[in-house]
């Protein structure tokens, strides 16, 4: 390999050959991401842990940034806990990522009743303490950490559609 190359990651390239597709890429060096992920799992707080750890396995193996990890988890464990201990009657909550360029998409979905995270008013984060109301800032940093994020309701279930950039 030539040496003003990057080495090759894991699961990337090095701005030349892509050992997973096979293709040449040129220009400057850039992250790809191939792996995509599904994992669905009983609605319960016990299985956000397991997806928490799940996610970390697949976040190396993907050799997605640290950064971008980071919110991704954050993501997830927010979404996956409000189903876990606010959607009455869930049995699960299943999360899918599919890498794109520069970009995850996540969907994240659950058989509870039908809830749009989304609709929920943004919280006045500058009052004070004992003037706000309970519960809306995880949705909020949901909104806060994702370049996209929509709900739909399909085929009796709940989908939040999220887009969350790839940054190094």
């Amino acid at each position: 390999m030539d040496a003003a190359r990057p080495a090759v990651k894991r699961n990337g390239c090095a701005a030349c050959h892509s050992p997973l597709s096979g293709q040449t890429v040129p220009g400057e060096y850039h992250r790809v991401v191939t792996p995509s992920f599904h994992l669905r799992l009983p609605a319960s707080l016990e299985s956000v842990s397991e997806l928490l750890d799940a996610l970390e396995a697949y976040v190396e193996t993907a050799g997605i940034p640290p950064g971008t990890a980071a919110r991704l988890a954050l993501i997830a464990e927010e979404i996956a806990a409000n189903v876990a201990m606010h959607a009455k009657g869930a049995t699960f909550f299943e999360l899918r990522i599919i890498p794109g360029e520069h970009v995850l998409r996540l969907s994240i979905e659950d058989d509870g009743p039908e809830y749009d995270p989304l609709a929920r008013a943004t919280p006045d984060t500058e009052a004070a303490l004992e003037d706000r109301d309970v519960g809306g800032l995880g949705v909020h940093l949901v909104r806060q950490l994702t370049q996209e994020a929509r709900y739909q309701r399909e085929g009796g279930l709940n989908r939040l559609l999220c887009s969350l950039a790839l940054a190094a």
